[in-house]
């Protein structure tokens, strides 16, 4: 009971707080306006990366999202934008779109939380052209072994609090097993950020 209700009322809120602070919304400025064409944005959560889209370059939009809490945030930042979006309340274990049907999957801050990475993956490479783009901005395992050892420790408790959120995954080893080769990739402690969630990884994947 006490669950569902932080996981229905607390949870949207904290992780809309937690995801959209300075140091985050700069890394988002820095992959989102690479979106083109056919968008599918995993992980669209409550909105955030909405604002930073370059609407010269997109015909259309595509939010994923298996949070109708979050949903309903999204929609109205959506909306503030002047953005037509069409959400999928659903996870990326099951898109609901054709093969080869998008030009651009944006996926930002979401790989850390997504339960069977590899069947996620792979619905994401089926339905990414064969000329698209993965675009990537996401936390992972830190470099240093003394971060990396408190990451271990705290990464239970965290999944807890955070809906899930697992604060130690290698990016790049999944999106390199999930089929996709990594064409660009970048990697740094965010400022301002404890470093036990703040190594960010960002780039971009072709298939």
């Amino acid at each position: 009971m006490l669950k569902a209700l932080y996981e229905k009322f607390v949870l949207p809120r904290l992780c809309d707080k937690c995801c959209g602070t300075k140091p985050i919304n700069y890394q988002r400025n820095k992959v989102v306006p690479l979106a083109k064409g056919v968008v599918l944005e995993v992980g669209v959560g409550s909105g955030l990366n909405i604002p930073f889209y370059n609407k010269n370059n997109i015909n259309k939009i595509i939010g994923l999202d298996p949070s109708e809490e979050l949903n309903v945030l999204a929609k109205k930042v959506a909306d503030d934008n002047g953005i037509q979006i069409d959400f999928l309340i659903n996870g990326a274990e099951d898109i609901a779109l054709p093969d080869n049907s998008v030009d651009t999957i944006l996926i930002t801050y979401t790989l850390c939380t997504i339960s069977d990475l590899n069947r996620s993956m792979s619905e994401m490479k089926r339905v990414l052209k064969s000329d698209g783009k993965f675009i990537f901005c996401e936390h992972g395992i830190a470099p240093d072994k003394h971060i990396i050892n408190w990451q271990r420790r705290i990464n239970p408790i965290w999944g807890i609090f955070f809906g899930g959120c697992n604060i130690n995954r290698n990016i790049p080893k999944i999106i390199s097993d999930g089929g996709f080769n990594i064409t660009n990739i970048n990697q740094m402690y965010l400022p301002s950020t404890p470093k036990i969630v703040g190594y960010n990884y960002w780039g971009e994947a072709n298939i």
